[in-house]
């Protein structure tokens, strides 16, 4: 059974993008627009991964972040940043809100992949 990955990105071309390489790779993707649909996705499908950008309408990905962060069925799931915001600040402001990576646009897909299986592989070793 492949792994399910749930993708918040209010960029088409980037979601779709995401998602293609994803697929590509044997992995089960679900996508949404929006800061809250990515919530509610989360709370909903329980995926093995978050892929979740920033900046995105309705609610931010660090809001999305820390509501994940504070809810007991949904605080454990892996997160990974994708957003064009790199500056350190913004950087570390995901890390202690309890993101498990980080990496910012332009971004090379084999790279996300690559990320992508690390983090998984580090949460099935937990």
């Amino acid at each position: 059974m492949s792994q399910t990955i749930l993708v918040a990105e209010d960029q088409q071309h980037v979601r779709s993008l995401i998602e293609f390489k994803l697929k590509n790779s044997g992995y089960t993707v679900v996508c949404v627009e929006d800061g809250r649909a990515a919530l509610q996705k989360a709370r909903e499908l329980k995926p093995d991964l978050i892929l979740l950008d920033v900046m995105m309408p309705l609610m931010t990905g660090f809001e999305v972040l820390g509501a994940l962060r504070q809810e007991e069925t949904t605080k454990k799931i892996p997160i990974l940043m994708v957003t064009a915001r790199s500056n350190e600040e913004e950087v570390l402001k995901g890390l202690e809100l309890g993101a498990d990576d980080y990496i910012t646009k332009p971004f090379s897909p084999n790279e996300l992949v690559a990320r992508v299986k690390t983090v998984l592989l580090r949460k099935s070793r937990a």
